[in-house]
């Protein structure tokens, strides 16, 4: 029957219904946490009755994304059973849900209003990273669970970092974003040197995620929602940059750095971009970009690309099949499938039909590499204990190889990017 395919979907999503994040709170926060949700409840009442019908801020997740069915974020019995059914064995969770103390998702594209209350912002994100590990304990072969820091305590942090270190997270940390009209320092800021220490000596990958370095849209416009769409995933590609020419790249050589969901084929022509800045910064003579540049690259011994290639992956979630021929260029070793469960733009319930559609002709091995191995190694997954499951439930590689016609793919899945009919391969020249 051939060998098996063990999927590994390097981006998922997951939290606490509202209220059950209430035990894993410090109980000097559980009044200040009855009167949030109480007032999360009643903004989502009011917001689903604005909605009249349209589907209700209840199915937006902390990061933008719609969430289908809220109980897949919380109810592990129903995510293993879906992602065995889809042909999926083992994920990479992130977070979903809004945490304790977080702006209510009917703001969600409103600037965060950190500036409220430090303190219990950071005992929120606590309180999921305690769910976080009780959730991902209940199918730890399976699930590596990603806890969450905040820029706002440094110290906080590093300890919690740690924490995560010691019990098991091995999805490592969810690296927020600092847009401009954040009160925190950039992420090139001197000041989170703890954070990259604390993360490389404990062997955490730093994940920075789609959705989670926006600025405010405001939702008083009518191009609001577009232009996030549009924007979304620019503003947390910029960390990669932000990283590599502030030094954290240098001065870390075994730190490793993911984007997830922030697309694919950017990639190629961004390296080729930042590689040419820094040459212009580090070797000319005169110019704009020798003054303006010239320290920040003194320091750098690689180009970008190098350190990309030394230490950065994307979590490709839905790869394209029009991108399927990028994993040549930007590096075989450097990219990881993604599903996107439960989120509705994800592959499930159809992630078989994606799979053959954009690795379908693909090499085996190459398939392999991103479906697989690449992050079994970055997220410690014990692919000997999920042999068992992908032999009953993944497709083989043969199946794969094979492909599929995009007539095959059900018209309902055709709101995967992966599954688009603009996201097809290219013609073959006649």
């Amino acid at each position: 029957m051939g060998e098996y395919h063990i999927v590994i979907s390097a981006d998922t999503h997951c939290g606490a219904e509202l209220r059950d994040y209430r035990p894993y709170l410090e109980s000097r926060y559980h009044r200040a946490f009855d009167e949030w949700a109480d007032g999360v409840e009643r903004g989502l009442e009011a917001s689903a009755a604005a909605f009249k019908g349209r589907k209700s801020p209840r199915n937006v997740g902390v990061d933008g994304d719609p969430v289908a069915d809220g109980d897949r974020n919380w109810s592990m019995d129903r995510r293993l059973r879906e992602q065995i059914a889809d042909g999926v064995v083992a994920e990479v969770m992130f977070p979903n849900t809004l945490p304790p103390f977080a702006p209510p998702a009917s703001t969600a594209l409103e600037a965060p209003q950190y500036t409220d209350n430090f303190e219990h912002r950071w005992a929120g994100l606590r309180a999921h990273n305690r769910w976080m590990l009780d959730m991902v304990n209940q199918a730890p072969e399976r699930c590596a669970g990603i806890a969450q820091i905040f820029l706002g305590d440094v110290e906080g942090s590093v300890a919690e970092i740690e924490w995560a270190a010691e019990n098991g997270l091995r999805g490592g940390i969810l690296l927020p974003g600092a847009p401009p009209d954040s009160p925190f320092e950039p992420l090139y800021s001197a000041a989170y040197e703890p954070i990259w220490a604390a993360a490389e000596a404990n062997d955490m990958p730093v994940n920075h995620h789609a959705g989670g370095a926006t600025p405010s849209f405001g939702n008083h416009f009518p191009a609001s929602l577009a232009v996030f769409l549009i924007e979304v995933r620019w503003w947390s590609q910029r960390a990669l940059w932000h990283l590599m020419f502030s030094g954290v790249f240098e001065r870390h050589p075994n730190l490793h750095f993911v984007n997830t969901e922030t697309g694919t084929a950017w990639i190629p022509e961004v390296l080729k971009d930042l590689d040419s800045f820094y040459h212009r910064m580090k070797y000319s003579a005169y110019g704009s970009e020798a003054i303006f540049g010239g320290p920040a690259v003194s320091a750098m011994s690689m180009k970008p690309s190098e350190y990309w290639q030394r230490q950065c992956y994307i979590g490709a979630s839905f790869l394209r099949p029009s991108e399927a021929h990028l994993p040549a260029e930007i590096g075989i070793d450097r990219i990881m499938w993604g599903s996107d469960y439960p989120h509705t733009e994800g592959s499930h319930p159809f992630t078989r039909h994606h799979l053959r559609l954009t690795f379908g002709g693909m090499p085996v091995d190459d398939a392999t590499t991103l479906l697989t191995t690449n992050a079994a190694k970055l997220y410690k997954f014990d692919l000997e204990a999920l042999r068992p499951l992908a032999e009953q439930h993944c497709l083989t590689k043969d199946e794969v190889a094979a492909g599929i016609d995009y007539a095959d793919v059900p018209e309902e899945a055709r709101g995967c990017p992966g599954m688009n009919p603009l996201n097809q391969r290219e013609p073959a020249p006649a």
